[in-house]
């Protein structure tokens, strides 16, 4: 265990800072690695969404959300795979650059994807190809102690770095599938010592992923850099969702920390179907989806069509 001390979990929290809203899409000014960091000392909550293209990243921005996150759950939402392990860093770098595209304002958080990260040399290529090829402005490996010397150094070398604990999709095979993590007063330490090495590495947020909330709270009062939940409580500095799943895209399975806040499925697959009613009924497309020609142009073209009938 780390020498340091647990903190009592009544301490006071800091008052949030005010909110200054949600900012026009080409006026707002990209979010910052310090901002970022000092959200925790300014009690400001950072509203993090995992955005898989173009448009959902547009979304996010005009929004006004804090963080883009290409995540590689982006391979079950978008490409239809049973978990995130299929993710390729081809795929990732494809992804990341449409987002980019899509919310050149907003800062972009590339999630590294299964065995990209493995060694010191494989996480150095890869996070460079997130930052030079997709422009992201940080990476995200998943790990504590077991990766903090990959964590450090990919900090060292000036690439801003995040982390994941809990539940850590890339070794779900480990845990036996998607289960809640720290459930225990031994796994909830173990998971205090991951962050702390997050920490000690250099990181400037973790991403906790379906941790009880009270142990996500006072594991984040021990910590001097930002955590960000999902399914991990109110007690963390900032949450993140994934946009397909907050906003009713993604309708295989809904985990319990998703909150729908649409049902744009829903509203999807109404169009369709209407659109399918009026073109077996003929009444699309009427006139005013359809593009005009003159009487005279029209009139002079069916002369020669009928004139090319005699030749």
């Amino acid at each position: 265990m780390s020498a340091r001390k647990v903190k009592s979990a009544s301490a006071a929290p800091t008052p949030p800072a005010k909110s200054t809203g949600a900012q026009a899409s080409d006026t707002r000014q990209k979010r910052t690695i310090t901002e970022i960091r000092d959200s925790k000392k300014t009690g400001e909550k950072m509203v993090y969404m995992s955005v898989p293209d173009y448009t959902s990243a547009k979304w996010a921005e005009i929004a006004g959300v804090d963080v883009a996150v290409i995540g590689d759950s982006l391979a079950m939402v978008a490409h239809g795979h049973p978990s995130t392990i299929p993710a390729t860093m081809d795929m990732m770098i494809m992804h990341a650059q449409a987002v980019r595209r899509g919310a050149p304002n907003t800062f972009s958080l590339g999630c590294m994807p299964y065995q990209s990260y493995n060694t010191v040399d494989t996480a150095l290529k890869n996070a460079a190809r997130f930052m030079q090829e997709a422009l992201c402005d940080a990476v995200k490996p998943q790990g504590g102690r077991s990766q903090a010397h990959i964590l450090k150094t990919l900090v060292d070398a000036g690439i801003p770095t995040a982390s994941h604990i809990g539940l850590t999709p890339h070794t779900i095979a480990m845990f036996g599938g998607f289960k809640i993590q720290g459930r225990t007063a031994d796994a909830a330490m173990k998971i205090l010592e991951d962050a702390l090495a997050i920490e000690d590495a250099g990181c400037f947020m973790l991403e906790f992923e379906a941790v009880p909330a009270k142990v996500a709270t006072l594991i984040s009062q021990q910590l001097t850099i930002p955590t960000i939940g999902i399914g991990a409580g109110v007690g963390c500095d900032g949450q993140i969702l994934l946009c397909y799943d907050l906003l009713g895209v993604f309708t295989d399975f809904k985990p319990k920390f998703t909150k729908r806040y649409g049902k744009l499925t829903d509203v999807a697959v109404a169009g369709i179907r209407q659109y399918i009613t009026e073109v077996k009924d003929g009444s699309f497309p009427d006139d005013d989806h359809s593009y005009r020609v003159s009487d005279a142009e029209y009139e002079k073209f069916a002369t020669m069509v009928a004139k090319r009938k005699h030749i």
